[in-house]
């Protein structure tokens, strides 16, 4: 995974689409660990969805790079301030809670 995003990114040779994505899961392996700690209990792949959903281009690029060099606290930070984004709790409410209702 980070030789494939460290590959795209010295190279270039990756569709928008293709940086997109692995942006997108590079994102996902320093979110886990964040809603793992903050918020147990709650369904984590729904989660992470919302969560990726509703990020910006700039917060998941910067949650991609923290993805690749290890969560910090800026990444706690930015999880945070995406999960109290009214669309993501929106979004949580919608997926996450029938996942728990399960």
């Amino acid at each position: 995974m980070r030789l494939a995003v460290a590959a795209c990114l010295v190279l270039g040779g990756c569709s928008v689409q293709q940086q997109d994505q692995i942006a997108r899961d590079a994102a996902r392996s320093a979110i886990t660990p964040v809603l793992v700690e903050r918020f147990p209990g709650v369904p984590l792949e729904p989660a992470l969805d919302c969560v990726i959903e509703n990020a910006s281009a700039v917060q998941i690029r910067a949650l991609a790079l923290d993805g690749v060099t290890g969560t910090t606290e800026s990444t706690v930070q930015i999880v945070t301030d995406i999960v109290s984004k009214p669309e993501t709790l929106t979004c949580l409410a919608a997926e996450g809670l029938p996942a728990l209702l399960r």
